[in-house]
């Protein structure tokens, strides 16, 4: 029997390999056409979900995250995967009419955000402290890597078998029955479910109130470099295939591209959290926004086959880093009594940027006929939060950052996380 920490790794990650990214945002494209087709509608009008997801999810997540810190994620998480689950397979009912489509979908990003990777990543960081880079790429980089490639191909494979409604039922399927009974068993908020010693103390987490950490200025460069980079790279990467069919790359290529890029994050994930459980500085971070930098150029104005596939590993690098560093430097800078709130509103800041970059970059397209000044404007932000790196502090090796209080402050930055 695997110890208690290795029963809780696998079930957090087998929580984000069956999260709203792997069952619907990695999927929608497989579905995209059928469903326009048999009912109808644009794919403009199908595709409309999306955004509404991310709003709803923006508009959650502090909800959710201060609701769990109160609560406990356990029970949030596991009714949001039963939630989710059913939601998914309703959409095997959809009907002629869209704006009970978009109702559907609506519930199902407040489903999917209560089981998100932000709310997953509250219960790692509970767990792991010296490993907690580590472990947090582990759960999050494996599982939604892992599910992100996996549920297309069932999707694929389904789909022209059973057609899209009985697809969607079984991807529901696959989220209860896989997510839930290994949740159930073996995910827990804290250590302390596990027998321990009498004179041994019960774990008590410290850190400061969102109110607190909203008042320290690495609160705010954290959101501004770290959290808003993130959800730039990850519109960017719904564009990859646009981008490069518009430079008459083929179809496949183009595809190629995005699976190097999703690999490579995922990797990426755990390589940087490892790296920063050892050197604790964000300047770590710093070559890796470079080399995002970096493959967005190639991306869009390289040449050839062996550029398009460097670009992927670049972009896929920084990424990765930049989801690795987020739940990391927070739990650090923050502390773990209230990492839930504080956690959910820079992943709300993802996911806004996440939702308004790519109509930005289409804004954009319209206007000029290429991504060519989308591409130069994000490189440009992506070298803004770069720099902006530099002036978040390190954390020591006891865990707390090396910086001394600078009054006035709130009194919450004088309790930093054990962590």
């Amino acid at each position: 029997m695997p110890s208690a920490s290795t029963r809780l790794a696998i079930a957090a990650t087998t929580g984000n390999l069956v999260c709203l990214t792997a069952a619907i945002s990695a999927t929608f494209g497989t579905f995209l056409v059928p469903i326009s087709q048999d009912l109808g509608w644009s794919r403009a009008a199908v595709s409309g979900v999306l955004g509404l997801i991310a709003i709803i999810a923006a508009a959650s997540y502090p909800l959710i995250g201060r609701t769990m810190d109160r609560v406990g994620a356990r029970p949030m998480i596991m009714g949001g995967n039963v939630a989710l689950a059913l939601l998914v397979a309703s959409l095997s009912q959809t009907s002629g009419s869209l704006w009970l489509f978009y109702l559907q979908y609506g519930l199902i990003g407040l489903a999917g955000a209560t089981c998100a990777s932000p709310m997953i990543a509250k219960i790692v960081s509970n767990w792991f402290d010296a490993r907690r880079g580590l472990m947090l790429g582990v759960t999050a980089g494996i599982g939604n890597g892992v599910g992100a490639t996996l549920m297309p191909v069932v999707a694929g494979i389904l789909l022209p078998l059973i057609g899209w409604r009985a697809t969607y039922g079984a991807i529901g399927a696959i989220v209860l029955l896989l997510g839930f009974p290994i949740m159930w068993f073996w995910l827990h908020d804290t250590p302390g479910h596990v027998s321990r010693k009498d004179d041994e103390p019960e774990r008590v987490f410290e850190g400061m109130t969102l109110r607190e950490a909203a008042s320290t200025r690495r609160f705010w460069l954290l959101l501004l470099a770290v959290a808003s980079g993130a959800g730039g790279m990850t519109a960017v990467f719904t564009h990859v295939v646009p981008m490069m069919t518009d430079r008459g790359f083929g179809l496949g290529q183009a595809t190629g591209v995005v699976a190097t890029f999703a690999l490579v994050t995922a990797a990426w994930q755990v390589v940087t959290g490892g790296m920063l459980d050892k050197l604790r500085t964000p300047l770590l971070i710093v070559p890796m926004y470079a080399a995002a930098m970096a493959g967005l150029g190639l991306l869009q104005f390289g040449q050839g086959g062996l550029a398009a596939t460097a670009a992927g590993v670049l972009l896929g690098i920084g990424m990765g880093a930049e989801y690795a560093a987020l739940p990391y430097f927070c739990s650090r800078y923050f502390g773990l009594r209230h990492f839930g709130s504080i956690n959910a509103v820079l992943y709300a800041a993802v996911i806004l940027a996440q939702g308004l970059t790519p109509a930005a970059m289409d804004l954009s397209y319209g206007a000029t006929g290429s991504y060519n000044e989308a591409a130069l404007a994000i490189i440009v932000v992506l070298g803004a939060g770069m720099a902006l790196l530099f002036f978040l502090p390190g954390i020591g090796a006891d865990g707390r950052t090396r910086v001394r209080p600078v009054k006035p402050v709130a009194s919450g930055d004088l309790a930093m996380a054990a962590g």
